[in-house]
């Protein structure tokens, strides 16, 4: 189950990955700061316009009724519309030129530090509340940097407090607690930017961990794609309307659908989308055998769940390549079955046959003579069986042409006739001048031998009493050819075990000539069947047509 809920997430995504990507992963490897870096920047850019622009309007506005620019409101004034042009020049610059990404970032923030600190000073110093602003600077700083410098710029802002108040100190004389307030903004400098670092560490290590967990995600849903897209098996991936979601190109093989996202089932298959409803109704994993009307396919498919939200994946398999594989074994073990055959039985039926041709010409009684007949005709009716054998094991050598079924018929029909001349009159031709049929001719011709065989043992024998039909079947593509009698037909109970091996209801029968048709026409992508709607027995061969 777990295999399934990587297969599924890997191709619900309804954005297919390209075949052709190439996995990779590049820990370290850049040709610059990411993105984000840049947006960061940016959005501490639109910070600083809108600190530049608050101080500006302050000070225009109120004065220093707000203690802004107290001491010196010309220089604060003059200063703050400075602080507004630069943040302007650095919101433009990276857009123009981008370049180093540190140096954009050292020289802004210098020229924070240098600029918050004057205007510090013309508010009246460390005690105007100003400090704060470099903390903020300093915090923003480190997190935009990803820690880079922080501790630089800690003691940028460090050595330009001090400078400011020893510069006060020479113009308005020594003040302790101004000491005392500038110290302690220092401490809180150092604190800020070694948390701001500690932070930007934390938040780096994540962002690589998220980028390796992506980059590892996206190689698995690649792989899984690839793996499913080369699966024999069709899939699907369908949600709980009934849309589909995602599949891979064998499932569009199989069921004759195009490439095309978001496709409703019932549009796809009418025949599957109801049997998805009903499996809606249990939502265990489950198989249903089913044959499309649309191409004719035989298809076994598995439903189950897909994880939450209803979704369920549709593995399709090909019946047919799995018919065809099952009696790739049969063969195999028929092969071995009918060279032991011919090797045990045939020889020693040799020599009993010509045993009693020995016997049959010594004059005897007529007890001896009945007796050799039985004999004889035994032999035959072994050595007959032995040859139907034999001719399974070369039903695998399929050769199949395009045959017209109206001509084919007819001419089978002519030799036929060697050994029964009453058969033209026996059967009745209804065939589709232009019904065409792929078949291997001699495979065509010895199913057809069994069958009409077994119709003539089984009929009337009137004119009539066998009817060939031909017609187009209701799978495009396909042709249907009817083979029927006006016998006893067969009893239900019967039906399902006519096709088997040795099954026989007549006494000179060797049970084998239904089981090896039916052989005949699996090996040539045919099927054969039973139908019930007719009074005498009523067989369908059901083949391409093209």
């Amino acid at each position: 189950m777990g295999n399934t809920t990587i297969a599924a997430s890997s191709i619900v995504d309804s954005d297919r990955l390209s075949a052709s990507a190439e996995i990779v992963d590049r820990p370290g490897q850049s040709n610059g700061p990411p993105e984000i870096f840049w947006r960061s920047l940016h959005y501490f850019n639109l910070y600083r316009l809108g600190v530049a622009t608050f101080f500006l309007s302050a000070i225009q506005i109120y004065g220093d009724t707000l203690g802004f620019g107290a001491q010196n409101p010309d220089l604060f004034a003059w200063v703050s519309t400075a602080y507004l042009l630069l943040g302007a020049l650095f919101y433009l610059a990276p857009q123009l030129f981008r370049g180093s990404f540190s140096f954009h970032l050292t020289l802004q923030v210098v020229v924070d530090i240098l600029l918050l600190t004057v205007l510090m000073y013309a508010s009246g110093g460390a005690k105007s509340g100003m400090a704060i602003m470099l903390l903020v600077v300093l915090a923003a700083a480190g997190l935009v940097g990803q820690g880079r410098l922080s501790l630089f710029f800690a003691a940028l802002a460090t050595l330009a407090l001090l400078l400011e108040q020893a510069y006060r100190v020479l113009e308005f004389g020594a003040n302790l607690e101004d000491f005392m307030r500038s110290g302690i903004t220092s401490i809180g400098f150092f604190a800020i930017a070694i948390s701001a670092r500690l932070l930007a560490r934390r938040v780096v290590a994540n962002e690589e961990l998220a980028r390796r967990r992506g980059v590892e995600l996206a190689n698995q849903m690649l792989i899984n794609q690839r793996v499913i897209r080369d699966m024999q098996d069709g899939v699907l991936v369908v949600a709980a309307d009934g849309m589909v979601k995602q599949h891979n190109p064998q499932a569009e093989n199989l069921l004759g659908m195009r490439a095309e996202p978001l496709t409703d089932l019932a549009a796809v298959s009418p025949t599957l989308a109801q049997c998805f409803m009903r499996w809606r109704q249990q939502s265990v994993e489950t198989a249903e055998t089913m044959r499309i009307p649309d191409n004719g396919r035989l298809l076994r498919v598995r439903f189950l769940p897909a994880g939450e939200g209803g979704n369920a994946l549709l593995y399709i398999e090909d019946m047919e390549r799995e018919l065809a594989q099952v009696q790739q074994l049969k063969l195999a073990a028929l092969g071995r079955l009918t060279a032991n055959m011919a090797h045990e039985i045939r020889n020693p039926l040799s020599a009993i046959s010509h045993a009693a041709e020995l016997l049959a010409e010594e004059p005897g009684d007529e007890t001896l003579q009945r007796l050799t007949r039985i004999i004889g005709d035994n032999t035959q009716r072994l050595n007959r069986l032995v040859g139907e054998v034999l001719e399974l094991g070369r039903r695998d050598s399929a050769h199949a042409e395009l045959l017209g079924v109206k001509g084919f018929i007819e001419a089978f029909l002519d030799d036929y006739a060697v050994n029964e001349p009453q058969i033209k009159e026996i059967v009745v031709l209804s065939l589709d001048p232009s019904a065409m049929l792929s078949f291997d001719r001699s495979h065509l011709n010895r199913v057809l031998w069994n069958l009409l065989g077994n119709a003539l043992r089984h009929c009337r024998r009137q004119p009539g009493s066998i009817r060939l039909e031909s017609q187009a079947s209701a799978y495009p593509g396909h042709t249907e050819l009817h083979i029927i009698d006006d016998g006893a037909g067969i009893a239900t109970a019967l039906q399902s075990q006519v096709f088997e091996p040795f099954f026989t209801t007549h006494s000179s029968g060797t049970g084998l000539g239904l089981y090896i048709a039916r052989e005949l026409c699996e090996a040539n992508g045919a099927l054969l069947e039973i139908q019930a709607n007719a009074p005498g027995a009523h067989f369908c061969l059901t083949g391409k047509g093209d």
